[in-house]
C-alpha cells in the first residue's frame, strides 16, 4: 500500500504528462504482479463495491477524531472531499502497516459481509495504522469513488513502457469484462488466449472538436460527412453465433437491448460494428432523455420496449469475416458496411445506416450542419476518406463539428461548494427561470445546474456574493438572494416529468455572467419550451 499511496500522491501533485507517465512506469516495474492488476483495475474504473455507507464512515471517523460532529461536517464542507477530510482529522500515530494493496482490497471486498461493529473495528484500526496519504487512499478505496487525474491512455502508455508490450495491443487486452480479483497479471497482460477474443471489443476511436476554420481541412471531397448522433456509442460483435453489445464505457449491455438479438442470425460471424444506440419512438430518432428510460434498467418490460424502442445506427465496421480491418481506409470499410446493410435491411428494422454525405464545398457542409437539430443530431462528424480506425483520441483524421448551443438567460438561486482546488469556493450553481404560478404571479422555477464556464476571478466574485447574500442553508447547499443573471448554454432540450420545470436540458454550462441584466430580464420556462423542435 505504501508504494501505491506514494504513486497516487505523485500523480495527484502534478499536471505534467511526462511526470505521471514516469511515475506509473516506475511503479509497474517494481510492483508485485497482484498489485499491478489491482492498480490497472483502479485506474480503469474497476473498483470493488462500497462496503460501508458514507454516513457510517463519517460517524466512525468523527468518533476516532474525538471532535464535535458539527465541526467534522463543517470541515467536510470546506475540504469538499470525504476521504481527505477523514485523513486530515484523524490523528497520526506511530503505528504502521506493511499490508500490500492487494491485501487491503481483498479485505475491503470481504468487509461487505461483516456486521457494522466488525466494519467499524476494521476501519478504525486501519485508519490509525496508516499515515495521512495512505489513509486518504485507503478511504478512497472504501468509498469506491477513486478519481485521479490519469486517463486510461496514460496508464496504458506507462504499462507499455514497463512491460515492453505494444500500446495498442494493451488497450485491446484491457477492454472487456475482466475481474481483478480472479485474473492474474500473466493472464491479463502477458498471455495470448484465443478464448478471450470471442467477446472482446476494440478500443474506440474518438474525434477531436474542430479547431480553427472548417476550410483549414483542405479539399472537402477528401472527407466523408455524417451527422453526430446523440446516443450511446457502442460496438456490436457477432462471433460464434453470439452477439455482444458493448458501450464505450466498457459495459456489456447485450441484455439491455433485446431488439438486437436477431442480428446474430442475419449478420455473418466475425463482424464488429461501430455504431450509436438511439431511442426510436414513433419511428423517429428520439432524444437522449428518451434513451435514459432504458439506461440502467435491470429488466426491460414489454411496455418499455414498446414505448421506447431503440435502433443501432451503424457508421463503421472494424472486423469482417473474422479479420481486423481497422487499418483499411475508412472509405473501404464504409463500402463493406453499406454492402452488409443492403443485404440485411429487409430482415430487421432495428439496424439502420448512418448516412454518409459527400459534399463538394465547405459552404454546403456548413448548411448541412445547420440542419442538425432538424435531424435530431448534435452536429457533424468529418472523417478523412483515407483514415484507418485508430485507438483513442487522435488528431487529424476524425473531427466533430457540433452545432452552437441553445442559449437562455437564467437566475442563480442555489449554490454549493466545488471540489478539488475549488472546494473552498461556491462554484456549483442551480439556476431558475420565470413562470406564472396558480395565482398568476411570477416565480422562479429551478431548471438546470452548472459548474463550469466562469474565470477564476469571476468565481471568486460570485462566491463573495453568495456568502453575503445567503438566505437559507440546507447542509452544504445555500439558497441565495436572486439577483445574478447568467447566460446558460446547452446541447439539447426535451420535455420531462422528472424535473420540476417539466424540461430536461442536455450538458448545461455557463457561457457568461450577464452583469448587464436585471433578474426581471431573465427568460421564462415558456421561452425554454418554445425551443423544443
Amino acid at each position: 500500500m505504501k508504494n501505491f499511496a506514494q504513486l497516487i500522491k505523485t500523480l495527484d501533485s502534478s499536471n505534467k504528462t511526462n511526470v505521471k507517465v514516469d511515475a506509473l512506469t516506475t511503479y509497474f516495474k517494481n510492483a508485485s504482479p497482484e498489485d499491478k492488476v489491482w492498480t490497472i483495475a483502479i485506474l480503469s474504473h474497476r473498483r470493488p463495491p462500497r462496503p460501508v455507507n458514507t454516513t457510517l464512515l463519517r460517524l466512525w471517523a468523527n468518533e476516532l477524531a474525538n471532535i464535535p460532529l458539527w465541526l467534522f461536517e463543517e470541515s467536510y464542507h470546506i475540504v469538499g472531499d470525504l476521504a481527505e477530510t477523514i485523513a486530515l482529522i484523524i490523528p497520526t500515530t506511530n503505528e504502521h502497516s506493511d499490508k500490500s494493496l492487494t491485501e487491503f482490497l481483498q479485505e475491503i471486498i470481504s468487509l461487505k459481509r461483516k456486521t457494522d461493529s466488525e466494519k467499524k473495528e476494521y476501519l478504525q484500526q486501519n485508519w490509525m495504522a496508516l499515515n495521512y496519504y495512505e489513509r486518504f487512499v485507503f478511504t478512497k478505496l472504501i468509498t469506491g469513488s477513486f478519481r485521479i487525474g490519469v486517463s486510461q491512455k496514460l496508464m496504458t502508455r506507462a504499462l507499455s513502457k514497463a512491460e515492453n508490450v505494444d500500446e495498442d495491443a494493451l488497450a485491446y487486452k484491457l477492454m472487456g469484462n475482466w475481474n481483478p480479483n480472479t485474473i492474474t497479471f500473466q493472464e491479463l497482460i502477458l498471455d495470448e488466449k484465443s478464448s478471450d477474443y470471442l467477446s472482446k471489443p476494440y478500443p474506440f476511436y474518438l474525434a477531436y472538436p474542430i479547431e480553427g476554420e472548417i476550410e483549414d481541412l483542405g479539399n472537402p471531397e477528401d472527407w466523408s460527412i455524417e451527422h453526430k448522433w446523440d446516443g450511446i456509442r457502442s460496438q456490436t460483435i457477432i462471433r460464434d453465433n453470439e452477439i455482444y453489445v458493448w458501450s464505450r464505457g466498457e459495459e456489456l449491455v447485450s441484455d439491455k437491448y433485446p431488439e438486437f438479438q436477431s442480428f446474430a442470425e442475419i449478420i455473418p460471424n466475425g463482424t464488429v460494428i461501430d455504431a450509436e444506440i438511439l431511442a426510436f419512438p414513433d419511428n423517429q430518432i428520439g432524444t437522449f432523455n428518451d434513451l435514459q428510460a432504458r439506461i440502467g434498467r435491470k429488466t426491460i418490460s414489454a411496455n418499455l420496449l414498446e414505448k421506447v424502442p431503440v435502433i443501432l445506427k451503424a457508421y463503421d465496421i472494424l472486423e469482417w469475416e473474422g479479420k481486423d480491418i481497422r487499418n483499411l481506409p475508412y472509405i473501404e470499410r464504409r463500402k463493406l458496411l453499406e454492402d452488409l446493410y443492403n443485404e440485411i435491411k429487409d430482415l430487421t428494422t432495428s439496424f439502420r445506416l448512418s448516412e454518409r454525405i459527400s459534399l463538394t464545398s465547405w459552404e454546403d457542409v456548413t448548411k448541412e450542419r445547420e440542419r442538425a437539430r432538424e435531424m435530431r443530431s448534435e452536429g457533424l462528424m468529418l472523417k478523412r476518406n483515407t483514415s484507418p480506425y485508430q485507438v483513442g483520441r487522435k488528431k487529424g483524421d476524425w473531427w466533430k463539428w457540433k452545432i452552437e448551443p441553445l442559449v437562455i438567460d437564467a437566475v442563480l438561486t442555489y449554490a454549493m461548494r466545488g471540489h478539488g482546488r475549488r472546494s473552498n469556493l461556491f462554484t456549483d450553481y442551480t439556476f431558475a427561470l420565470w413562470q406564472n404560478n396558480e395565482n398568476g404571479e411570477k416565480e422562479l422555477v429551478t431548471f438546470a445546474k452548472a459548474y463550469s464556464g466562469l474565470t477564476d476571478a469571476e468565481f471568486r466574485k460570485v462566491d463573495d456574493f453568495i456568502k453575503k447574500n445567503t438566505l437559507e442553508r440546507f447542509g452544504p447547499v445555500r439558497s441565495v438572494t436572486p439577483k445574478l443573471v447568467f447566460e446558460i448554454g446547452f446541447e439539447g432540450i426535451s420535455l420531462s416529468k422528472r424535473h420540476k420545470s417539466g424540461i430536461a436540458t442536455r450538458f448545461p454550462r455557463i457561457l457568461r455572467w450577464r452583469q448587464d441584466k436585471k433578474i426581471e430580464e431573465a427568460n421564462s420556462i415558456e421561452d425554454l419550451k418554445n425551443m423544443i423542435s
